[in-house]
């Protein structure tokens, strides 16, 4: 680390370069966390959490008791020990708890007034973060597997929803109606994730094994199928035979820049995708383990070089370099297999939970360097990208 805040100080290195090496170094240092506990709420699995983008503080969690959680992540114990207790919470007997699995919770990306919830029980609903009241309510004829909305959108208010029909819904929080159908897909829509480059792009994943990019704005919609044997630009045209995977895709994110695609399918691969032509890069990440018969919520981290991808594997969480397809590191702790995932940019933390009731914390291993300084070799052993 002293030889990056040289080359800082002496003006050899770009002022950015410093905070990603040790943003970096964090990263690959990650252990769990034994002095900070989340508090237990949910009396059975937990599929999915959401860390808001504002102060990035406040998570939510949403279990298969239909339970949704809010979580303030602050010490404000300033206790090396601590508990991080729950703000507040949609229990069993709130009058508009989910009835079944809640499955999808994310929070209005621009302000933490409002998050959204998506359950087994066929609804998806809009939560007023102040009163813990619902907003709004859109029901489905079938299961809701997954919703997204667009973390950069200016021009529209649209939550893209996956459910057990293979048809893709488009609801318009401005009007409170589903204002577009997205048709292509053969089976359920497993996952669904709107590109953070450009607002009207948005991917979709089908256990039909096909992956989709779609320009919401465009009379034929989709603009991509994915086709893992093809290394040059896919055709819409060619949907027929396009395939991502040779089992149910259920896994879908972007990286930070949206310049390519993470898909996730249960023949125990994930893939690369250049999304703006389609390319399946190549990139061997080796097997990774997914027996999940819904959908995985998987993410990347923020601010490193390179970018890593932190995937549920079973039990475990694997950290994978995701242009090299390295697998870094996998962390251990959880007693069932692990859901979902998702990154604190600020602090380098990563909270994962699972079917085991248990919200961990992986935090940067706080050991101390050693006099040679060696603890910059694990991050020069990496090589870090300029720009």
């Amino acid at each position: 680390m002293l030889s990056f805040i040289s080359a800082r100080q002496s003006g050899l290195d770009e002022p950015l370069r410093l905070r990603r090496a040790e943003s970096t170094r964090r990263v690959l240092s990650l252990e769990l966390n034994k002095d900070k506990d989340i508090e237990q709420i949910h009396g059975s699995g937990i599929n999915t959490l959401d860390i808001e983008p504002v102060e990035n503080r406040y998570m939510l969690s949403g279990g298969s008791d239909g339970v949704v959680v809010l979580y303030d992540l602050e010490n404000l114990s300033r206790k090396p020990c601590y508990t991080c207790k729950a703000v507040c919470s949609v229990g069993r007997s709130h009058p508009d708890v989910h009835k079944f699995s809640v499955e999808t919770v994310q929070w209005y990306p621009h302000d933490t007034g409002m998050f959204t919830s998506s359950s087994f029980d066929k609804t998806l609903k809009i939560w007023d973060t102040n009163t813990l009241q619902p907003a709004d309510v859109f029901n489905f004829e079938g299961t809701v597997y997954s919703h997204h909305m667009s973390p950069v959108a200016t021009k529209h208010c649209l939550i893209a929803v996956g459910t057990k029909s293979p048809k893709v819904q488009l609801c318009d929080l401005k009007s409170g109606s589903c204002s577009h159908i997205l048709q292509g897909h053969k089976q359920e829509i497993l996952a669904v994730s709107w590109s953070p480059r450009y607002e009207y792009i948005l991917a979709t994943a089908s256990a039909d094994s096909r992956v989709k990019l779609w320009d919401v704005r465009r009379a034929s919609a989709c603009v991509l199928t994915l086709d893992q044997y093809s290394g040059e630009k896919s055709k819409a045209s060619s949907e027929t035979v396009n395939t991502a995977h040779n089992g149910r895709v259920n896994g879908l994110c972007f990286t930070n820049d949206g310049l390519h695609l993470l898909t996730l399918g249960t023949d125990d691969r994930m893939r690369l995708w250049n999304s703006s032509t389609g390319e399946n890069t190549l990139v061997n990440y080796g097997k990774v383990c997914n027996e999940s018969r819904k959908g995985l919520k998987f993410t990347v981290s923020r601010g490193c070089s390179p970018e890593f991808a932190f995937v549920p594997c079973g039990n475990t969480v694997a950290i994978y370099t995701i242009y090299s397809g390295e697998l870094i590191s996998v962390l251990r702790g959880h007693y069932n297999s692990v859901d979902c995932c998702v990154f604190q940019p600020d602090f380098q933390e990563l909270y994962s939970s699972g079917r085991d009731s248990n919200i961990l914390t992986w935090v940067p291993s706080l050991r101390q360097p050693e006099p040679d300084d060696t603890s910059d070799e694990k991050v020069n052993s990496i090589p870090l990208e300029r720009g």
